[in-house]
């Protein structure tokens, strides 16, 4: 348990003392670092922000399997849209697209009011239990605003009884043996300009700019988003001209009240002091406002891990020695497919299986690696994912589905909902598209069987409506193995992880720990399954060659091919003159090369998306068949459509046969059918085979006998003359 101590307090070695301490080794006296800090159980150097002496008390020898808690105390418009539908339709007086302007709009009454709701059903104590009781969870990251232990702004008021709520989570996961990680998710000015900072900086009205429609009312953000946490950030000089020292102190001050509300507290894991500072922020700062708010961890509960995030820079350049000897610190990234480009299931397979590589060289050069956010998204598609009513330019890069959007979890009295299905989509409208249309919400496409060849190879995903036939449907499969390369991958180099997030109000299993245990996708119990464990073997051992795509332009695959041959310093100017077979050809030998050469040190098999991986050993057409290294461990077949000589030679047969079926019927039930078939000079053929005569129906009979047949007896008089009268 971590805990504060009188024992435990930080001591500063005194510049009055003795200017030097004996030498162990050899009893000669060492000069004292006046700028150092002694602690429990180490000693920390302020120079350098290393640490040294340490005597690993509490060694991070535990894996982390575990979900965030997100959308609960940090609102997130995507994770739950329910508290968001009430802006649709509005304009710059009443929007709200972050939790900023959620308690601007709406007052620190009426906000207060619809968040103790949305606190109350988002997070409950019977949740808590179903994730540990699923035996796949042993830690939560809790997502922690600033402003809920400094209030600023129009936050004051608007999240009073945030902690009331926060220790009853605490007190639940201790009942249920679960660990909790504090993360610092919302900081004041915001770290990276994301709804998911608080505030989504970098944000204009542009309404009075559009001429057509009338009244069309549009917004801003992505093209100009900033964050200020830092200071003021110039979007032409892009950087940090001056440092806004004010706010990373309010930083450390909400870090210390943190620490000093929970030490005591059994739950507690740890602490992240901030989450995704964006790329941009100054390193040198960032690493200052790490190295202080450690030793504020340690001062008071020095048993607390220290995670902190790479700011979207995950190299050993950045965070190699960073911090080191230090105990107890260890480095978050985020690795998420969901905005990589639309690619074939084997691609996904493998970049998350690449990932070893890195984090493996991470926790070699700085130390311990936890992935504090992932998924098993692979496309953009989940309404809002970029921001309310809102997208990124060029997203989504395929066609979404569609489903009924969710009643809202918090009940029927929260304003907004349900969402009107008599109405089309609704502003006010950002640089892209994504909302409700007549009741529809969009969400994560299905994965489609191959029919056009092998899954590794085949291109049906491309073409493929993005809710599948149910016999075609191979969503489960795919997010399936997915899940146990990524798990493979993170947990197996790393620390462990936290998945994002533990539900979702729309149904997104793809994004829902939960909604995947149910699915399946993510298995119940030990992690450590065989399937799980082995779920990279082919890609670890190198068992595919990397070739180019079939029907890629010839001027994207010599790209590829240009690119390998300058990385490795060779002639490239023959590629000009090759075309057809044998620049495929090349580019099968070059992209096979280049990849094996560097694919333990994290390359990909992609070279600009002309490039793929096929597994050895295997005879790659376009009518193949079956699920490549998806085989091995689950043993299914991909659907194949039927060959269109097959449906030809099919529809030729069940026509005669029908032909013939009917022919027969219709001589033994239509005596004028019968009668007029016996007349017709096709009849004498048969007349002298018994057999077939029988089965017809044909009496036997002589050729002469045709003249006696009986003219057909003519209509009773009342139907046969005119009415009158």
């Amino acid at each position: 348990a971590a805990f504060a101590s009188d024992e435990a307090a930080p001591k500063p070695i005194d510049e009055d003392s003795t200017s030097s301490t004996p030498n162990d080794d050899d009893g000669e006296e060492a000069p004292v670092d006046y700028e150092s800090i002694e602690f429990k159980h180490f000693i920390a150097h302020n120079t350098n922000q290393t640490c040294s002496a340490d005597a690993h008390a509490r060694p991070f020898n535990n894996q982390i399997r575990g979900v965030n808690l997100g959308g609960w105390m940090v609102l997130e418009p995507w994770i739950t849209p329910s508290l968001f539908y009430q802006f649709l339709g509005g304009d710059e007086t009443n929007t709200a697209s972050d939790m900023y302007h959620f308690c601007q709009i709406l007052g620190p009454e009426e906000g207060n009011k619809q968040l103790r709701r949305h606190w109350e059903t988002w997070v409950t104590e019977e949740i808590i239990q179903e994730l540990a009781d699923s035996g796949a969870v042993n830690s939560l990251r809790l997502p922690v605003g600033d402003f809920m232990y400094k209030p600023y702004g129009p936050y004051v008021g608007c999240t009073d009884g945030a902690l009331d709520y926060v220790d009853l989570v605490l007190d639940w996961a201790y009942s249920a043996g679960l660990t909790v990680l504090i993360d610092i998710h919302a900081m004041k000015g915001s770290q990276n300009g994301f709804d998911n900072s608080g505030q989504a900086m970098g944000f204009k009205w542009t309404s009075a700019l559009n001429t057509e429609p009338a009244g069309l009312v549009t917004f801003e953000h992505w093209p100009i988003r900033t964050a200020e946490w830092m200071g003021k950030f110039d979007l032409e000089s892009i950087d940090y001209p001056d440092i806004n020292h004010g706010n990373i102190k309010h930083s450390l001050e909400v870090i210390e009240e943190i620490v000093t509300m929970y030490s005591g507290h059994p739950a507690i894991l740890g602490l992240q002091p901030v989450n995704e500072p964006w790329q941009y922020t100054p390193i040198e700062e960032l690493k200052k406002f790490y190295w202080d708010g450690y030793l504020i961890i340690k001062k008071y509960a020095p048993y607390w891990k220290y995670i902190m995030h790479d700011s979207f820079r995950f190299t050993t350049d950045i965070w190699g020695g960073f911090m080191e000897g230090c105990p107890d610190r260890a480095l978050d990234t985020h690795i998420y497919q969901a905005w990589k480009d639309p690619s074939s299931r084997t691609s996904f397979y493998a970049d998350a299986c690449r990932w070893k590589h890195d984090i493996a060289e991470i926790e070699r050069e700085f130390g311990p690696v936890i992935v504090g956010e992932w998924s098993l998204a692979t496309d953009n598609c989940a309404m809002w994912l970029n921001g309310f009513n809102d997208n990124l330019s060029g997203f989504p890069r395929l066609p979404c589905k569609y489903i009924p959007c969710a009643d809202p979890y918090m009940g029927t009295d929260q304003p907004g909902t349900p969402v009107d299905p008599s109405k089309p989509i609704q502003g006010p409208y950002g640089t892209g598209m994504s909302g409700p249309i007549f009741g529809l919400c969009p969400a994560t496409r299905d994965w489609l069987k191959e029919s056009s060849g092998n899954p590794m190879t085949g291109r049906d995903w491309i073409r493929a409506p993005p809710e599948a036939p149910k016999h075609l449907d191979d969503t489960d499969d795919v997010m399936t193995r997915l899940a146990y390369k990524k798990i493979n991958a993170f947990s197996g180099i790393g620390h462990g992880f936290y998945f994002w997030n533990f539900r979702t109000d729309l149904y997104e299993p793809s994004w829902s720990y939960m909604a995947a245990l149910d699915r399946g996708w993510i298995p119940k119990g030990n992690l450590n399954d065989p399937k799980i464990t082995n779920a990279c073997r082919k890609e670890d051992n190198g068992e595919f060659r990397c070739i180019a795509k079939h029907g890629q332009l010839e001027s994207s695959i010599r790209s590829g091919v240009k690119y390998c041959l300058h990385e490795e310093g060779k002639n490239e100017s023959y590629v000009e003159d090759l075309s057809g077979k044998a620049l495929r050809k090349e580019a099968d030998k070059v992209f096979n090369e280049f990849w094996q050469d560097r694919r333990t040190m994290g390359a990909t098999c992609d070279f600009g998306g002309v490039a793929t991986l096929v597994e050895l050993n295997r005879t790659i057409t376009d009518d193949d068949w079956v699920t490549g290294d998806d085989d091995e461990y689950f043993g299914r077949v991909i659907y194949v459509g039927t060959n269109v000589w097959v449906m030809i030679g099919t529809v030729l047969v069940a026509a005669i046969v029908g032909g013939a079926v009917g022919f027969v019927v219709a001589m033994n039930v239509n005596k004028d059918f019968n009668r007029k078939v016996r007349k017709s000079r096709m009849f004498t053929s048969f007349s002298s085979n018994p057999a077939l005569r029988k089965s017809l129906a044909f009496d036997k009979f002589d050729y002469d006998d045709l003249g006696d047949i009986p003219e057909e007896e003519p209509l009773s008089k009342s139907f046969s003359e005119p009415l009158k009268g």
